[in-house]
């Protein structure tokens, strides 16, 4: 059984969270181990199992970039732990210059307008990136798909890197 089955979704990129997460806490609470707590060792493992496949599946089912990815997946084309490089010389010449930016935000007269800015362009880009993702894997362009996935993490990258210097600025 696939994540979306589990959760008895048609396979998607755009999805209802908060029916996922409904859906969720209603398998949560029918796998709790709590509630075979009576039952055989050899049940309590299988529920166990059950369990942690419904957080597993809820995990990469939130996330976009998880979700694209297994996406992608269940039509063979793996990209979790994949090195390929990128051959679009203007997308990474973008990255480049936006961490240049992102290393200049310290900087700045206002670090804290320049890390709401760099946010905003940030979360714009990937908006179009993953409208771009869902377009061309509901075309069934795999291939164009997977490039986008790839040119997601980037992004992801960036703003993992982002909340780092947030927290390094602000003094979380």
């Amino acid at each position: 059984m696939n994540h979306f089955e589990l959760f008895s979704l048609l396979p998607s990129y755009q999805l209802d969270l908060n029916g996922l997460a409904d859906s969720y806490r209603e398998l949560q609470q029918q796998y709790h181990p709590d509630n075979f707590a009576a039952e055989s060792s050899e049940r309590q493992a299988q529920v166990m199992q059950k369990a942690a496949q419904i957080n597993d599946a809820y995990q990469t089912l939130k996330d976009p970039l998880s979700r694209a990815q297994y996406l992608l997946s269940l039509h063979g084309l793996e990209l979790g732990g994949e090195q390929q490089t990128i051959n679009d010389v203007a997308f990474l010449m973008s990255q480049m210059e936006l961490r240049e930016q992102l290393a200049e935000i310290e900087h700045a007269a206002d670090p804290e307008d320049a890390i709401d800015n760099f946010s905003r362009l940030l979360k714009r880009q990937r908006s179009d990136l993953s409208s771009s993702f869902e377009k061309a894997y509901n075309e069934q362009n795999f291939e164009q798909a997977a490039d986008d996935v790839r040119k997601l993490k980037f992004y992801a990258r960036l703003q993992q890197q982002l909340l780092q210097l947030e927290e390094k600025i602000l003094d979380y």
